[in-house]
């Protein structure tokens, strides 16, 4: 009798283990009833990586296998372009930043070009041998300025139109697999194991490293538009630190979906929605600070990985620019009258 009933007690364990973990993997968000995004269409298989815009108009997009397109119509279309190199050389075009007829693009391997007329011409620079990691994130600072970050963690300045670069820190962070930059110069990376992550504010000689949230590999990290930070990590979960002071002090753990894929970028656009990307077309939208979640239905059809979320509403822009980047050229643009 007893080896019945355990073995009943065990069965019936198992079905609701089961159950409850059949629930996790398929769980399922509301649907969004509407979108303000247009899928459009790039025509490549190459990995779109960055956007920046010159006006409301004329913008470049960079990516993978030496991708540089152009725009004069807000995103809706876009013009391939080339670059004044040999086609032996495989360039992978990760960063480009304007502020208004200056422009950079920063690429791997070792590449730097930099106009001063929006783009129509660009001028190579040489970074000499003694760059430690490669270019991976490059920001306008003013007429011939900008600032480099690299994949060793290294910040280079320089205020002659790149001839000269100057290093802003006494020595790099090491490996990493993501460096962002906020609106006041202030920097976040991840390290390339996902296991620490390290800030440098302005003034600061030195990376200040700090231990991640949870147990949970970090996937990438940014600044929120109070300037505080928030943080992916593996297992689709998101947190957010709770002030600016405090760079260690994360807010509980925010899973909003469980569908096997992790998220990959996180944005706010102007009406201070909140929105994530990830694998095979994951796009959430928060609009109550992360409570709740819906799909997007546009987002939750494409058959990629949605890698970036980008949002500009500076003020040369008119209205906000927004885009989602994928892989294989996949690329969704927020569409002003619907969002």
């Amino acid at each position: 009798m007893k080896r019945v009933l355990s073995k009943s007690i065990n069965f019936v364990l198992v079905i609701v283990l089961g159950l409850s973990l059949g629930g996790c993997v398929s769980s399922r968000l509301p649907v969004a009833s509407s979108s303000p995004w247009q899928e459009i269409q790039l025509n490549t298989d190459a990995n779109p990586l960055d956007i920046s815009f010159v006006d409301d108009k004329h913008g470049f997009l960079v990516g993978t296998n030496r991708l540089i397109r152009e725009t004069y119509d807000g995103g809706r279309n876009w013009e391939e372009r080339s670059l004044d190199t040999s086609s032996e050389e495989n360039f992978r075009l990760i960063s480009v930043d304007f502020n208004g007829e200056e422009g950079w693009i920063a690429g791997q391997p070792g590449l730097v070009l930099h106009s001063t007329d929006a783009g129509k011409n660009w001028a190579r620079l040489s970074l000499g041998n003694q760059l430690p990691g490669e270019p991976y994130l490059i920001k306008t600072t003013g007429s011939d300025s900008a600032e480099l970050a690299t994949t060793a963690g290294a910040i280079y300045l320089t205020h002659d139109g790149g001839k000269t670069w100057a290093g802003n820190v006494n020595e790099a962070s090491g490996g990493i697999r993501d460096i962002r930059r906020g609106l006041n110069g202030e920097y976040v990376s991840v390290s390339s194991l996902g296991n620490f992550y390290a800030t440098l504010l302005p003034g600061q000689e030195m990376w200040q490293p700090h231990q991640r949230a949870s147990s949970k590999r970090v996937q990438t990290m940014g600044f929120k538009p109070d300037g505080s930070l928030w943080m992916l990590s593996r297992g689709a979960e998101i947190r957010f630190s709770s002030n600016t002071d405090d760079l260690e002090n994360w807010g509980k753990p925010i899973i909003p979906i469980v569908n096997g894929y992790n998220y990959l970028d996180l944005a706010w656009d102007v009406k201070g929605r909140i929105w994530a990307a990830g694998g095979n077309g994951t796009l959430l939208v928060s609009d109550d600070g992360g409570d709740s979640w819906e799909l997007d239905p546009v987002g939750d059809v494409q058959p990629t990985n949605l890698i970036r979320i980008l949002f500009d509403s500076s003020p040369q822009q008119e209205k906000e620019i927004g885009f989602v980047l994928g892989e294989r050229g996949t690329l969704l643009r927020l569409d002003s009258q619907n969002s």
